[in-house]
Order: C-alpha cells, then sequence, then structure tokens
C-alpha cells in the first residue's frame, strides 16, 4: 500500500472517514483534490469543505479546488504529480481525461450495493423506497455514472425505525474500511474484478439514485402511511420531508423529523389532524395514520411533538388542510 502514489478526491464529510482511514494506514496521499470554497448560510460566510478542512489538519502539501476539471493546467498538474492511483469518495463526475490518467485506475467508493442504486442520492433512496439491505461497493470508473467494474462490496442490514443520517453514518464507517481492503488487494496484485452485467437480473432493470429535489420532499397524505415514514426516514434528518399546516389563511410550512406509522381503519380525509393538544399528533394517510413524534417549523428549531403543543393549538389548524400551497 505505501508503493502507491494516490491522489485522493472527495468533499463532504462521508469522503473524510476514508482519507482519515488512508493516512491511519500509511497510505503515500500525494495530492487532494476538493470543491472550490463557497459561500453558506445565512452571512454567506465563504467556508471550507470537509474534505479540505481535514487535509490542511493532516498537513498535506498539495490540495486542489478546480472549478473545471477539464481545465488544461488542472489536468496538465494532476498528471505531473505521477499517481499511481485516484482514490474517488463523494465527488464530481469525473471527466474521462482525468479518470484515465493514473495507470493503476481510478476506484470510486459508492454507498450502495452496486449495481442498484446507482446516483448521487443512494442513501436517502434506499429508505425512501423501503429496502431493508444496502451496502457499499469500490469500483473502477468508467465513461458512465456508478457502472464501472466491482472490486468489492459489502452488504448491510436497514434498520427499520434507522434514518438516513444513521445509515449514513455507519456506511461512512464501513466504506472507509473496505477502500482499505480493496487498495490493499490492488497493491498486491490480488485483485480480481466484476463486471456490473454479470449481476443485473429483472430484465436488465436496477433500482436507481437520483439527486434529491425539493418536490421530492413533499409529503402526499395519499399514501400509505409506511411509504410516507420512509419518505420521512429517508429525507431525516437534511433535508427533511416537508408539508404544511393551514392556519387562518395562513400557511405554515413543516418538517417531520421523526414518525411512526399506525396501520388502522379510519374515515377522515387523508391530511386531516388528530391530537389531544398534549401529547401527541396524528395526521391521517390512506391506511392509517402517521404519528409525529419530532417536527421543524420553519425557521425554528426541532421540536418533539409535546414541545410543539405546548407553543401551539391543534384546534386552530384547519382540518385536513395539510397540502402544499
Amino acid at each position: 500500500m505505501k508503493n502507491l502514489r494516490i491522489i485522493f478526491m472527495g468533499t463532504p464529510e462521508f469522503a473524510v472517514a476514508t482519507l482519515g482511514s488512508l493516512l491511519m494506514n500509511g497510505a503515500n496521499i500525494v495530492g487532494v483534490v476538493t470543491a472550490p470554497d463557497k459561500p453558506s448560510g445565512r452571512g454567506r460566510k465563504i467556508t471550507k469543505s470537509a474534505v479540505k478542512k481535514f487535509a490542511e489538519f493532516s498537513n498535506i502539501p498539495i490540495i486542489m479546488q478546480p472549478m473545471d476539471l477539464k481545465n488544461p493546467d488542472f489536468v496538465s498538474f494532476l498528471k505531473n504529480l505521477n499517481a499511481d492511483l485516484f482514490i474517488v469518495v463523494a465527488f464530481r463526475m469525473l471527466p474521462e481525461e482525468v479518470w484515465r490518467i493514473p495507470p493503476r485506475g481510478t476506484i470510486n467508493l459508492h454507498a450502495s450495493f452496486l449495481p442498484d442504486y446507482r446516483g448521487a442520492a443512494p442513501i436517502n433512496r434506499a429508505i425512501m423506497n423501503g429496502e431493508t439491505t444496502t451496502g457499499v461497493t469500490t469500483f473502477f470508473i468508467d465513461e458512465k455514472i456508478d457502472t464501472g467494474n466491482i472490486i468489492l462490496r459489502e452488504e448491510v442490514q436497514i434498520f427499520p425505525f434507522e434514518n438516513a443520517g444513521d445509515l449514513h453514518d455507519r456506511l461512512m464507517k464501513l466504506g472507509a474500511r473496505l477502500v482499505i481492503r480493496t487498495l490493499a488487494g490492488i497493491s498486491e496484485n490480488k485483485i480480481k474484478t466484476l463486471a456490473q452485467t454479470k449481476l443485473i437480473k429483472n430484465e436488465g432493470i436496477t433500482k436507481l439514485a437520483p439527486k434529491i429535489h425539493p418536490n421530492d420532499c413533499i409529503i402526499d397524505w395519499n399514501l400509505e402511511a409506511v411509504r410516507i415514514h420512509n419518505l420521512v426516514r429517508g429525507l431525516s434528518p437534511y433535508p427533511g420531508a416537508r408539508s404544511w399546516f393551514r392556519c387562518d389563511s395562513v400557511n405554515l410550512s413543516f418538517k417531520i423529523i421523526e414518525s411512526q406509522p399506525k396501520i388502522e381503519k379510519h374515515s377522515f380525509k387523508p391530511g386531516t389532524i388528530s391530537s389531544d393538544g398534549k401529547q401527541y399528533i396524528m395526521i391521517s394517510c390512506k391506511d392509517g395514520f402517521l404519528s409525529v413524534i419530532s417536527l421543524q417549523l420553519e425557521g425554528k428549531s426541532r421540536m418533539g411533538t409535546e414541545e410543539f403543543l405546548r407553543g401551539f393549538r391543534v384546534s386552530d389548524f384547519n382540518v385536513g388542510t395539510i397540502q402544499p400551497v
């Protein structure tokens, strides 16, 4: 492992765990590529990526933040570093002129059990779809998104009330260990890859994980309680499954952070609120109710249901009007 010159590419916290594990295992990281600094928060303060902060803390001498991955100067600089291998974790799609540079290839860590859930949001989408298993995969990057030959995979269970944040943290650690195993195999020339086409069943259909858009977060109360609960889990703690309270002709946007489905027959219109005004809020769905455990009003901090009910009277909300504007 130490004989390989490696360039690491990544941006968010998910990638930091792998970079840290590589350094702790003695990998020779000759440079890091991450996203440019950008303004964030209400004050629009210029913020460094999680990977850049960690790379600076770890005294990695070369940190690159290209705006354009196809820029000839950037590509030339990469080539001159004479890396044997690129390792990519939670980064942008690489152009061919970049991922073809290293002689030992460019490997990627993906947070799903490929070939299912290719795309930008594999953790969210797996939970939103009610999956009971997922995993992490390392593969060699090719010209398409998440389609390259698989090196190693590890499958894990998704627990019934686990949310995207919980699963993210588990897969982050599991993925870091998988990259170390992958790198050891490459270093010792013991890697045997597997084409993803050999794993695809069901007439070539795979489950995809496209980016989460705002409309994906809106709750449809006409759906089954478990499907809505999975949406809440899959979008918690961020960006959050959204709906609206209607009160005195004003729409109050809120996110449900924790929930519990209750399956039972009822005669309420979907979206109807039931509450004792003290301890619980139930919202009717197609086949039962969604019990709201915690929520967050727009512009406010997260609150448990009991705390919320101390400041709001659900009786003031119009029945059956938890719908988009």
